[in-house]
């Protein structure tokens, strides 16, 4: 057996390699996930109108002003989130490098698994936290806030604002990736919480 090949199996037959593999694995998944529905869903939901028959009505002008940039959703939405100044054409090309690596992740999962994940996830994996993070800022700036008399006259440090899918993402890590005290904190704190009420 060659070296390469006792080395793959060790790594596969690890039970600490192939379960923090898999956790590793399926955290990059969900996260891609998230990002691309705060791409997509964040913008449908700007022109929603409501449900008829056939499902989710959106306004006309999310045909006509968004998804005409592109067959695609998600990038058409890119496009959208370019032009009105969110992101930039950098931000476009990290998605795609995200997206690949995902894409090498959901495919080649069981080959993974003996050989570790792709080199690159960790950069791939920080850079989705933060465009997650530049996107979802954006609509709470010039969205959310403008339209909440609770910020009117009030002066708003933008590093301050942790959006709601960086902090449930932000628990994924510690509950799933964290020491023993991280991973049992949150369950810990909603019980007490919920025991008091």
């Amino acid at each position: 057996m060659s070296k390469e090949v006792q080395e793959s199996w060790e790594r596969f037959l690890n039970p600490v390699a192939l379960r923090t593999n898999l956790i590793v694995a399926s955290i990059y998944l969900a996260a891609f996930e998230i990002l691309n529905e705060s791409i997509v869903e964040r913008i449908r939901d700007f022109f929603f109108r409501g449900f008829d028959e056939a499902g989710i009505q959106t306004a006309p002008e999310y045909r006509t002003g968004v998804l005409s940039k592109n067959r695609s959703p998600v990038y058409a939405s890119l496009q959208w989130l370019k032009e009105l100044g969110a992101i930039d054409d950098g931000d476009i090309t990290f998605f795609d490098q995200a997206k690949k690596c995902r894409n090498t992740i959901a495919h080649e999962m069981t080959q993974m698994m003996s050989e570790g994940l792709p080199s690159d996830w960790p950069d791939c994996f920080e850079g989705m936290v933060s465009l997650l993070d530049k996107i979802e800022k954006w609509w709470i700036i010039y969205f959310e806030i403008p339209i909440n008399p609770d910020f009117d006259g009030k002066e708003i440090d933008e590093r301050e604002i942790v959006p709601g899918r960086i902090a449930g993402l932000r628990m994924m890590l510690d509950i799933a990736l964290g020491s023993e005290e991280e991973s049992r904190f949150y369950l810990g704190e909603f019980n007490k919480r919920f025991h008091e009420a």
